[in-house]
């Protein structure tokens, strides 16, 4: 069993990631999420079914639809819409996932049953916490909610 830091590592090494929830209002944590990920170097795809691009990036229906494989797919939505795409990835055969959580905002990605299909199918998931927290440089607001949200026992050991 990987440890919360194992997994953010293994997570953030992968070329392609896809942030499903990208949306058409530039202000929503997907998008933001999308563009930290490109600013670390990541190749990004974007994954909304209800747009075809979001500020002039091509934007896809789902997982599967990527011009290349993704590595991983990082999840910016309701819970419900989570179920899903896991089974998205698992169909396209992606092998990390990335339930977003925001501590701040009261907003969570993680669905119950969503964490338990990628522990049955192999996929390797992390049901909380946010890049932010990881992807360097760290600012001092998400420093300091990763090291609250640790001594709280809310991220994954």
């Amino acid at each position: 069993m990987s440890t919360m830091q194992e997994m953010v590592q293994d997570f953030l090494a992968q070329k392609r990631i896809a942030v499903a929830g990208v949306s058409r209002n530039t202000s929503e944590t997907a998008n933001m999420v999308y563009k930290k990920l490109q600013d670390t170097g990541h190749e990004v795809y974007a994954i909304n079914p209800n747009a075809e691009s979001i500020n002039g990036q091509p934007c896809y229906p789902d997982v599967k639809s990527t011009p290349f494989p993704v590595d991983a797919v990082m999840i910016v939505t309701k819970p419900e819409v989570t179920d899903k795409i896991v089974h998205d990835c698992a169909e396209a055969g992606i092998k990390r996932v990335w339930m977003h959580c925001s501590v701040m905002h009261g907003v969570r990605s993680t669905s119950d049953s969503a964490v338990k299909f990628c522990n049955d199918n192999g996929i390797t998931v992390i049901p909380a916490g946010c890049p932010f927290m990881y992807c360097e440089p760290v600012d001092i607001f998400h420093k300091g909610m990763r090291w609250w949200m640790n001594m709280r026992g809310s991220l994954p050991k």
